[in-house]
């Protein structure tokens, strides 16, 4: 089904991705990035591109994103050419506040359904759970294709499905910068971006139609941690000379002004934090962040600080770079938790998950003093190098309050330059823009405002507003003889629950039923009737949880009882119980009866007990 021949992986699955074949171009020296493509091409917007070969004219190419384009996650992109599909990144989404109990969100995989022998290959552009959490659940759906990535994220991905028993061993594929894919009428070529974890890449993807261009989370760093290397402008500016029908690109952080600052200038800071703090320095990052951790444990070894690593994906993770040779330290400095009160306060350093407030995060349980081997005391300095990821400011504050309340010091990122974004600011989307000069742009990843942020910046620098396509999850994109159209056409794109074992499009109805509980509460009515006669046998008994407080409110409750004693008699049928009926009666009318006394609406559970 894959023309690409076993022999071009042969290297590639045995070593780190080689970049020495197009190196990079050297890091400006105090000049702004645009100076630095001058050489490359002109600026100007539109660009004569490419059209569609004759032998390709009758069909249209269709890119479709089923996840990203309204949230920041789950992110999946669909890419159709008559009988040959190829997919970008199958993410995860974490619930929101409103999602209680769901464990995270996955693409809707629907529209795949009967074209499985399609699809010639899923490509990963890195690492973190937003673009690869969702492979588990999705990949056995899709009929096991082929996954090409570099080889930390496949890694990442093998790591992973361990916790998944019971299925098929995954066809990976590890590929270098340099490998160039045959998948189906797809021709597929990789280009080196930064980002905050290592092996993260954009992708080129040659189609009848023309180019199009995919970055994934990307931003432009001059000076990245050691055993990183700038993104490769030239092999950028070289695809954009040959030009490009659609760039479909990040806009996480498109919306601030300026460029993201470098790796470099984070670990400046880290350095002297590390260096100087008089006590136990305790670091809350994300597990994903390998960049960043990376630098933490260098630094702490020149300080002559041992290490202690808290959390299980985080561990998992610094495991399987040490490995791949990203991570580079003496084994002395990683020592086990438990043996840190060895050593002396201030030649300690616990690097650990949970700076976002995660109730069940290494972090806040020291927080809480719920941790097995780590009690907090005066003159502990907790560092936050993370932002916050948006919805958990509250419990990020509340975190911040308990570690003060314990006697800590706390740095976050507002207060000094503790954290890089790994996504591009708006001069970077200009650059971008500018280098590769697509006919179309596509902004992705990232809520609704974000891409209108995204594509104002666009727009603002000379390509037409009709080029620019600000679409919604699901909404067809078709390019067909170099002209693009955003359709009015939809495929499948709603959510699809990940809720402990369970995984569906229709847990909806269960949400909406968790809301309704959380909101109002429920209150239960129990009648035991003869299975006869009909006759009620017993006063009806009524429970509330989360509604009101039944010793409060007696008069309401009996209220409420009698009324339902009277619907189960009026209900009688004198031969036989009509549970149905009586069941859906007492609901409408204590439904009805509850929101005028209480203007409260909560979920109403008859049980009707037939003796």
């Amino acid at each position: 089904m894959i023309s690409q021949p076993r022999s071009s992986f042969a290297s590639a699955n045995s070593a780190r991705p080689n970049r020495t074949q197009n190196p990079p171009m050297a890091k400006p020296q105090g000049v702004q990035p645009f100076s630095a493509i001058r050489n490359f091409r002109s600026p100007s917007f539109p660009k004569t591109h490419p059209v569609a070969t004759p032998t390709a004219l009758g069909k249209k190419l269709r890119v479709m994103v089923v996840g990203g384009l309204e949230e920041i996650g789950r992110n999946c992109t669909i890419i159709e050419y008559g009988d040959d599909i190829i997919l970008i990144d199958l993410g995860l989404q974490f619930p929101e506040e409103d999602m209680p109990g769901i464990d995270y969100i996955i693409p809707n995989m629907n529209y795949l359904k009967g074209k499985e022998k399609n699809i010639r290959g899923v490509i990963i552009t890195h690492g973190h759970y937003d673009h690869i959490g969702a492979i588990p659940h999705c990949i056995p759906v899709l009929g096991y294709p082929p996954i090409y990535g570099l080889p930390l994220t496949n890694a990442i991905i093998k790591k992973r499905q361990e916790d998944y028993k019971g299925l098929r061993p995954l066809s990976i594929h590890n590929v270098s910068l340099e490998n160039k894919l045959k998948l189906g009428v797809f021709e597929v070529e990789f280009f080196h971006l930064n980002h905050n974890i290592p092996d993260s890449m954009g992708i080129k993807v040659g189609t009848p139609e023309g180019v199009i261009i995919h970055t994934g989370d990307w931003k432009f760093d001059y000076q990245p941690v050691a055993g990183d290397e700038p993104a490769d402008l030239q092999k950028i500016a070289k695809i954009g000379s040959e030009g490009v029908l659609a760039l479909l690109s990040d806009s996480t952080n498109a919306s601030q002004p300026g460029h993201q600052i470098s790796e470099s200038e984070i670990g400046t800071n880290l350095e002297e934090i590390i260096k100087k703090v008089p006590g136990r320095l305790i670091i809350g990052t994300f597990a994903s962040l390998l960049s960043r951790i990376k630098q933490m444990i260098e630094i702490a070894e020149k300080a002559g600080k041992v290490v202690a690593i808290e959390g299980y994906s985080m561990k998992n993770n610094i495991e399987i770079a040490k490995e791949l040779g990203y991570m580079k330290f003496n084994s002395k400095t990683i020592v086990d938790i438990k043996q840190l009160d060895n050593y002396p306060k201030n030649k300690t350093m616990i690097i650990c998950t949970g700076a976002q407030g995660e109730k069940n995060a290494a972090l806040m349980r020291i927080a809480n003093g719920e941790h097995r081997f780590v009690k907090l005391i005066p003159g502990d300095t907790i560092v936050f190098s993370s932002s916050v990821i948006p919805g958990n400011e509250r419990t990020v504050q509340r975190l911040k309050d308990t570690l003060f309340r314990r006697g800590a010091e706390v740095i976050h990122y507002q207060m000094m330059d503790v954290h890089a974004g790994g996504h591009a600011k708006a001069d970077d989307v200009k650059l971008m823009l500018r280098l590769v000069a697509p006919k179309y742009f596509v902004p992705i990843h990232g809520n609704h405002f974000l891409l209108h942020y995204n594509g104002r910046i666009a727009t603002s620098i000379g390509m037409p507003k009709e080029n620019v396509f600000i679409a919604d999850n699901g909404q067809v994109m078709e390019f067909q003889n170099g002209v693009g159209t955003l359709t009015k056409e939809k495929i499948p794109s709603d959510y699809v629950f990940v809720d402990g074992l369970g995984v569906s499009d229709e847990t909806n109805v269960v949400l909406r039923d968790r809301q309704v509980l959380a909101e109002d509460g429920m209150v239960v009515i129990i009648a035991t009737v003869d299975s006869k006669s009909g006759k009620l046998i017993q006063n009806p008994d009524i429970i509330s949880r989360g509604f009101i407080f039944l010793k409060e409110h007696k008069e309401l409750i009996e209220d409420l009882r009698h009324r339902v004693k009277k619907i189960v008699t009026e209900s009688d049928p004198l031969t036989w119980a009509d549970t149905n009926n009586i069941r859906n009666k007492i609901r409408d009318y204590v439904g009805q009866f509850l929101y005028t006394k209480t203007e409260k609406r909560p979920m109403i559970l008859p049980v009707i007990i037939e003796v």
